[in-house]
Order: C-alpha cells, then sequence, then structure tokens
C-alpha cells in the first residue's frame, strides 16, 4: 500500500525533472540546437504547431539552424513567428529555406543564463519538495488511520526520503552540466 504511494510520487518527481530539462534544453547555449525552436508554435491550417511539424530543421553548421518548409507558403509565417519569439535571433531565407545564425554568447549574457538555470532549478527543487511532502501527509494519514504500523510509517518515510535525494542529486547534475556548456566558449 505504501509503495504505491512511493511509485506514484517517483513517477510525479520524475515529470518534474523532465519538464526542468525540456526547458534547459531550450535555452540557447551559443550553439545551433532545434530544441531552440520548441517553444515556437506557428498557424498551420488553422492549429497552432511546432515549427518541428511545420518544417524540416537541420544543423548544417554548429553555429546555423536550418528550416526548410514543407511548404512554400509556411515562409513568412514561420519567419515572423521566430522574429516574434524571445530567441533575439534575426532568420534569413533565399526562398526555399531560412538560416538562423546563432550568435556567440557574451560573458554577461552567460552568466544570466547560468542565473536562470539555477532559478529552473530550484523551482524543480521546490516541486520535488512539495511532491515529498504531499507523499509524507499521505502515509501519516494511513498511520492516523490505523492503515499501517509505526514501523511501515517509518520505513516508507525513510525510502520516501531516498528517492528525493536521489532525484535533488540529478537535478543538480543536469544544473552543473548545463552551467558547464553555458560557461565554455
Amino acid at each position: 500500500m505504501t509503495q504505491k504511494i512511493i511509485d506514484t510520487m517517483q513517477e510525479q518527481m520524475s515529470k518534474s525533472v523532465s519538464f526542468y530539462k525540456k526547458e534547459l534544453g531550450s535555452m540557447r547555449a551559443g550553439r545551433a540546437n532545434p530544441q531552440l525552436l520548441d517553444r515556437i508554435t506557428v498557424d498551420y491550417y488553422g492549429s497552432q504547431v511546432p515549427i518541428s511539424q511545420a518544417a524540416n530543421i537541420s544543423i548544417p553548421e554548429p553555429r546555423v539552424i536550418q528550416i526548410n518548409p514543407w511548404e512554400g507558403s509556411m515562409m513568412k509565417v514561420i519567419e515572423k513567428a521566430i522574429q516574434a519569439s524571445d530567441l533575439g535571433i534575426n532568420p534569413t531565407d533565399d526562398g526555399k529555406i531560412i538560416r538562423l545564425m546563432v550568435p556567440e554568447l557574451t560573458e554577461e549574457r552567460r552568466k544570466d543564463l547560468v542565473k536562470q538555470t539555477h532559478k529552473l532549478a530550484e523551482e524543480c527543487k521546490v516541486s520535488v519538495r512539495n511532491i515529498r511532502r504531499d507523499a509524507v501527509d499521505q502515509i501519516k494519514k494511513m498511520k492516523k488511520d490505523s492503515a499501517i504500523t509505526e514501523d511501515e510509517q517509518k520505513s516508507a518515510e525513510e525510502k520516501i526520503q531516498k528517492v528525493t535525494d536521489k532525484i535533488t542529486k540529478e537535478v543538480d547534475t543536469v544544473t552543473a552540466e548545463k552551467e558547464k556548456e553555458l560557461m565554455s566558449v
């Protein structure tokens, strides 16, 4: 019975970490990365879809993102969406292909991105702690309702803490990797 609570908690924590990793992936680190475009949507036959569902995205060079729309009519729509986004990159096109030149990051911008990374990491950790708190509350309620013994409660709380520590360590590792990536020139 307590194992189900722990499994559910672990699944929720993993989702928080996955979301955190996805957010970090869309952060510009001075090199071309197709994930930069994941948050940008375009109107494609009446639906808002990510650019990747309306065009082929490739990385021909380390600092160039190439977007090849599936239909010529999408060129201007994709360009406008990129210009309206918070990417800060101006697209250039030759009539068939859109190119995004990813500029080198300044030292100041790198430090800002590291701060942003730490902020996102803290938000993820808060989410993990809230999930842990909810799981512990469920265990305590089960003990109060006499559904489990005090030993079972202690054991479950220890398992919950171990899972929480493991997930928090994973967040720290991902953060350190991203910081290293951002600060490398």
